[in-house]
């Protein structure tokens, strides 16, 4: 069984778990690199650019499972591939790099992110910061960290902890809402494969999956795009009852909507998650993402102090 992925650092590793979990070299699993259109520096007009060419390559029968960060995937998948396995979740929160925290963190200080999601959540926050657009792969960023380019650098706690630099952490940003997938890997195959889809199966883990499900729910009931800030986090609590948060706003943090509902161990997460978009939709949300597309991702502090609703 062939393995794709995307030959970063962190993609790689996460690539080699999977097929670790798969059986690994014993049971003939190969981790197959390919570069994609993200990879290369393209900026498509969605998600597509970090998967289109492991979806190309599932569909020519090049490969046989795709590992894909789950946040990267767009909402729906092409014809003929599926969703087929969402392993373990590892910790969705986003990391602060160079402080204890926001509160610490001195008026006007520099912050770097490469999210749009996270620089609305920070501006939103702390309209005060000047939010940094800040790229490249985690040791590049946090490189420039102790370069002093920024003061503070956000990331994800998932990847520094998967690349063995959970050190750089400095604090947890539990007042942000995680991107929709965020610490999640999917695991995406042929329709027609069934060995490759009870194989994915076989590793992923239901909570998990209810969880992405319910967060990519909510993302095709808004309509979203990488080009609009939004955040969507499932977690199953103790008693089984699914609750999910979320987080709409404009790119300069002037205006937001958060949410939170909770549903019984009972519910279906596709619906559950489609009705909490229906309700952050009748809240404006439709509204604040086309203004959000408008806006783009250069957009400076608001002016005033931010407006917000929690729902």
């Amino acid at each position: 069984m062939r393995v794709g992925t995307r030959g970063s650092a962190l993609a790689l590793v996460q690539a080699r778990h999977v097929a670790t979990m798969l059986g690994g070299e014993p049971a003939g699993i190969e981790v197959v690199p390919i570069t994609t259109s993200g990879d290369r520096g393209a900026l498509l007009g969605d998600k597509s650019r970090w998967v289109k060419e492991l979806e190309a390559a599932l569909l020519a029968g090049e490969i046989d499972v795709a590992v894909h960060s789950a946040k990267d995937m767009p909402a729906e998948p092409p014809d003929g591939l599926l969703l087929a396995g969402v392993p373990r979740r590892a910790d969705a929160r986003d990391a602060l790099c160079g402080s204890p925290s926001l509160a610490a963190l001195e008026p006007g200080a520099v912050v770097g992110t490469s999210s749009l999601r996270r620089a609305a959540e920070l501006r939103a926050l702390r309209p005060d910061l000047r939010i940094v657009a800040l790229r490249g792969n985690v040791d590049t960023r946090l490189r420039k960290l102790a370069e002093r380019q920024a003061s503070a650098i956000v990331l994800a706690v998932a990847g520094l902890e998967r690349l063995g630099r959970a050190d750089a952490i400095d604090a947890v940003l539990d007042e942000l809402v995680p991107a929709p997938g965020q610490g999640a890997l999917a695991l995406e195959v042929r329709a027609e494969d069934s060995v490759a889809r009870a194989a994915a199966a076989a590793i992923g883990e239901p909570d998990a999956t209810d969880c992405l499900t319910a967060e990519r729910a909510l993302v095709r009931t808004l309509g979203a795009s990488c080009h609009t800030p939004l955040g969507a986090h499932a977690t199953r609590g103790a008693d089984g009852a699914l609750t999910l948060r979320s987080f709409v706003g404009l790119p300069d943090g002037s205006q937001w909507l958060r949410d939170e509902l909770t549903a019984g161990s009972g519910a279906d997460p596709e619906l559950f998650g489609a009705a909490a978009g229906t309700r952050l939709l009748a809240a404006g949300a439709g509204e604040l993402l086309r203004a959000a597309e408008a806006l783009g991702a250069g957009s400076p502090p608001p002016a005033s102090t931010p407006e917000g609703v929690q729902l």
